[in-house]
Parts: structure tokens; sequence; C-alpha cells
């Protein structure tokens, strides 16, 4: 997969859903970019390079564009549905019952309108969210199960987009950056962000495409021009791991507790790590 710049000529502005970058309202920081770099290149040596990882996000990248094509998405079933799920990590273990209680029928026709609907991006992920059976109840611990939900779904929404073209669509997941908590691995970009308690950024798809327009260039700039898309998803996941290894001691919540290195945290966290013995679904039931 070659990276594609958006040019804007006549076949470009008649493509739906070009994401133009916003101005960013922060100053990323060069050096911090290749210190995060070099902490993958070193990590991604444990399992014999780059190139292993950049395999293993190609074929998630064919299984959402094969399973969520405009042609099969029709035939999506709970298998189907598992499958994409076993590849998101921050929904894999929360969102299975909700989608199975909609059913597979309904959550195709839901994904449908998310991936290949003609309203904006972003608010075709909000209606996504909002078509999921995702009840508030009372009290506060259901309604904080509820807004867990609701973030798992926010970002299997988000993998779904960018996994079906890497191209088109930034990772938009709250990880990369999370408007509520001002936090995520764009943070980690920032020059001196500990001097600031919230960062000016927000959460539309235009201020994604700009932190990754500018992680590309810088990418570009140490001679790789091929799977940029998918080296800015390692590289924001090595600075997303390199921070929170460092605030938690080497242990990324408690989802992380059961791994090692960070290479292990950064598989995780993209979703590609290696599968169970037997086969095995890591996704939760319950």
């Amino acid at each position: 997969m070659l990276w594609l710049r958006k040019r804007r000529d006549a076949a470009a502005e008649a493509m739906p859903d070009v994401i133009a970058p916003a101005e960013l309202p922060v100053q990323f920081d060069e050096e911090r970019f290749r210190s995060h770099m070099t902490m993958l290149l070193e990590v991604a040596r444990v399992d014999g390079g780059v190139d292993t990882y950049l395999e293993a996000l190609g074929a998630k990248q064919r299984l959402f564009s094969e399973v969520l094509a405009e042609g099969a998405i029709d035939a999506l079933d709970h298998a189907g549905l598992e499958a994409l799920l076993e590849a998101v990590f921050t929904a894999r273990r929360k969102l299975q019952p909700v989608i199975a209680e909609l059913g597979p029928a309904a959550t195709a026709g839901a994904l449908r309108d998310l991936l290949h609907g003609i309203e904006p991006v972003a608010a075709r992920m909000s209606g996504f969210v909002a078509r999921l059976p995702i009840r508030d109840g009372e009290g506060r611990e259901a309604r904080g199960r509820a807004a867990r939900l609701r973030r798992a779904a926010h970002d299997f929404a988000a993998e779904s987009l960018h996994f079906i073209d890497p191209v088109r669509y930034p990772l938009m997941a709250r990880w990369v950056w999370d408007d509520a908590t001002s936090s995520g691995a764009l943070r980690e970009f920032v020059h001196n962000p500990d001097q600031v308690d919230r960062l000016a950024l927000d959460n539309r798809p235009e201020t994604f495409e700009a932190a990754r327009t500018w992680i590309a260039g810088e990418i570009e700039a140490q001679g790789i021009y091929r799977d940029v898309p998918l080296w800015v998803d390692l590289v924001e996941a090595a600075a997303y791991t390199q921070y929170f290894r460092s605030m938690t001691g080497g242990v990324l919540g408690s989802d992380f507790s059961r791994t090692g290195g960070p290479e292990e945290n950064l598989k995780k966290l993209l979703g590609i790590e290696a599968g169970r013995r037997g086969g095995k679904s890591r996704v939760v039931r319950v």
C-alpha cells in the first residue's frame, strides 16, 4: 500500500470523505517524534523487525475491507462480527453482548451507514454509537457501564473506518486522542506537554488528519514512503505505550497485566497480537 497524498485536484474533490487536515493548534516536536520512532524500532527487533508488525496490520486491514465491503456487509453474521471485535482491543472485552442483542442484520445496517453513508464522518460515528442498545439505567454504576460501552463502540467505529480504508481515514480511537480527558498518543508529540494541563486539541476528524499528516511527514523524512498510514499507527502506538509504561511501572492497566515487554503492549493495543492456543477467542460474551 502506498501513501497517497490528498491533492486538491478535481478527482480528489469528487471523492467522498476526503478529510482536509485542520491547522494544528499546538506545536508538535520533531525530537519527540524521533524518540518514539527509535522506541518502535527497538521494540520491533524482538519480533524480527517492523515488517512483522506491518504484515499483521495489513492482514487486519484485509479482514476489515473484505468483511465490511459494500457488497459483502449484508452477509455479516455473528462469526464475522466476532472476528472484527477480536481485532479491536478496546472493544473486544465489552461490546459483544450489545452487538449480540442488536443482532447481525441490524448491526450490518448500522455499519453500512457508518462506512458507506453520505453524512459527514463525525455524524456517522456518533450515529453508529447511538444505534446500539446501550441503556444508561439507574445509579452511578449503571451510568458508568453505559459510558464505557459507548466509548468502546466509538473505538469500534473508528477502527472500522480506518481499517476499511487506512488512506482515507485516520485512526480516531480514544487512545490516539480523547478530548474528554485531554489524553492519548498525540499528547506525546507535543512540545513540553507536561507544562499544559489541557491541550487545545479536539476530536474532529480534521484534527486527527492534521496530526496524522504531520507524523506522516516526519516518517517520510526518514526515507519511508510505503505503508505510511500503518507506520503512523505504529508510531502512535509506540508513543502511547511508552507513556503508560512510564506512568504505571510497566503495566498498562488490568487488560495488559498478563503481558510482558513493551512489544506485547504495543501489539495488543493495535489488536495484532498472536492468537490464543487452539484459536480461542478473546471476545468476552457475558
